[in-house]
């Protein structure tokens, strides 16, 4: 599997939150080439200001893999995580951060700040940033047009 394949995956997650009127995130998780959480926004939902697609995916993945460090992990995200999920990211000890547009509004692997990157935390985590970004840029101008309609 590649890059595209996974971003891909994460656009599904991110179309089941557009469908469910939550803004239109999703996450994979992926450890030895397998998907081993998915996740999207759920916050209007589940009405918890955390339930982001990156730390519903954290989450997941810490489940299955029966504890909290999930060194060897690459999380797969559409949108560049917010302070509060690049600071999970840290937390969790995920290897690697792949995210598809950056958030200039609040973007926190790079754009407004590197918390994912920086020599502050006793955690960094590679990242690479621009994968299949104009799908998912799209998907968000997509809902934020439909909710001003």
């Amino acid at each position: 599997m590649n890059k595209e394949y996974y971003m891909q995956e994460a656009l599904k997650e991110a179309k089941k939150a557009f469908d469910k009127e939550e803004v239109p995130i999703g996450a994979v998780i992926v450890k030895d080439n397998k998907i081993i959480a998915r996740a999207h926004n759920l916050k209007e939902e589940l009405q918890d200001a955390t339930a982001h697609a990156e730390v519903l995916a954290i989450r997941q993945a810490a489940q299955k893999l029966g504890g909290w460090r999930l060194n060897g992990c690459t999380l797969y995200v559409t949108i560049e995580p917010c302070p509060m999920c690049a600071g999970a990211l840290v937390q969790s000890r995920v290897d690697a951060l792949v995210y598809g547009a950056t958030d200039p509004k609040g973007g926190a692997a790079g754009t407004l700040f590197n918390l994912v990157d920086s020599n502050l935390l006793n955690h960094k985590l590679a990242i690479e940033y621009g994968v299949l970004e104009d799908k998912c840029r799209q998907i968000m101008k997509d809902f934020f047009k439909s909710l001003r309609r």
